[in-house]
């Protein structure tokens, strides 16, 4: 529990900068332009796109803060979840789970973009290292957590 505890604190000292640094440096036509995760959704929504913004704004931003989260506290002991509340809080983890996998998706639909042609240089930008990093911690956690130690402790008290 403790490594995947700190695993999962990486990725949280890793997230704000993954959302608040730009993550892809685009140049078209000799103009620059560094978009971040955030101002993503911002423009999403100004465009009027209010449907994909959300699903952005849910899939990329609220929920892995929602599970790296999760997954810290329930592997911190009863500093911030009692016994009976960590087991109730791994299920909605692992519910939670299954949406994180559209990243993938807009990985993709980045790449398909990517492709217009040589009038049009992208770059990844420094938050794409952050968000790779909360990725990878995210994953690391994941892999360590043993929910069995859940039931284990509770069974202990």
């Amino acid at each position: 529990m403790a490594r995947s505890a700190a695993f999962a604190l990486g990725a949280l000292i890793l997230y704000p900068p993954a959302m608040l640094l730009p993550v892809i440096e685009i140049e078209r036509m000799g103009h620059r332009s560094e978009a971040t995760i955030w101002s993503g959704v911002v423009d999403l929504l100004s465009e009027g796109s209010v449907l994909v913004a959300l699903i952005v704004l849910l899939c990329s931003i609220i929920i892995p803060l929602v599970k790296i989260g999760a997954t810290f506290m329930i592997c911190s002991g009863e500093l911030f979840l009692h016994h009976r509340h960590r087991a109730m809080t791994y299920r909605a983890l692992e519910w939670i789970g299954r949406w994180g996998m559209v990243d993938v998706l807009l990985v993709a639909l980045l790449v398909a973009a990517v492709k217009l042609g040589s009038w049009l240089s992208v770059h990844p930008g420094p938050g794409a290292a952050a968000f790779a990093g909360v990725v990878v911690l995210s994953l690391l956690a994941s892999a360590a957590f043993d929910p069995e130690a859940i039931w284990e402790q509770e069974d202990q008290q």
